[in-house]
């Protein structure tokens, strides 16, 4: 027997998306946005409303980051995405983020996180809260990459978002099969 809810934004895995953006100052800004995902190759979109310090700098700069959340710094990620950058314009600083500029796009890349995407706005659409970036670069810290330059989860531990429970869950590394591998024993 199933149960109807509605129309409601949970999937799984929701990942916990970072927006960095500079202001007209050049001070780097973070925000939570939960809502997101890849929309092709070199593309990303982002659910993103129309009351934020990073909505004005996405309008002023043209270019944002999109780092992953992770466990080390889960505090910090829940915090950006709870503090105002208008109300609180050093929450960059004061959830223990450092930056350096993207050598891509005219954005911070967040130094604490080790994967972002380095993007620049092809749309934003205020009323439509809709955020469509083009990946110029994607940048990964060495540190959570293996001998061969894949991406070790276990290292880079992020993080998702379970929008059901409003709680933030590990993403299991331990892999459950082979992608574009498995399905063929059915063929």
């Amino acid at each position: 027997m199933r149960k109807n809810f509605g129309a409601k934004p949970w999937v799984y895995p929701q990942p916990v998306f970072i927006v960095a953006t500079y202001d007209k100052e050049d001070n780097p800004n973070a925000m939570n946005a939960a809502w997101g995902g890849i929309h092709d190759d070199d593309e990303i979109f982002i659910c993103m409303g129309a009351n934020h310090k990073t909505s004005d700098n996405l309008e002023e700069r043209k270019a944002f980051t999109v780092s992953m959340g992770d466990v080390s710094h889960l505090v910090a990620c829940d915090y950006v995405g709870i503090e105002s950058g208008l109300k609180a314009p050093d929450k960059f600083k004061k959830a223990g983020f450092t930056a350096v500029k993207s050598e891509f796009v005219d954005a911070p890349i967040i130094n604490e996180l080790p994967m972002a995407f380095e993007c620049e706005v092809l749309r934003y659409d205020r009323k439509a809260c809709q955020l469509v970036g083009k990946i110029k670069n994607v940048s990964i810290d060495e540190r959570v990459l293996t001998s061969d330059d894949k991406v070790d989860v276990a290292k880079l531990a992020p993080i998702i978002f379970d929008g059901v429970n409003h709680t933030y869950l590990q993403l299991d590394e331990k892999p459950v099969g082979k992608a574009f591998h498995d399905g063929a024993k059915l063929k």
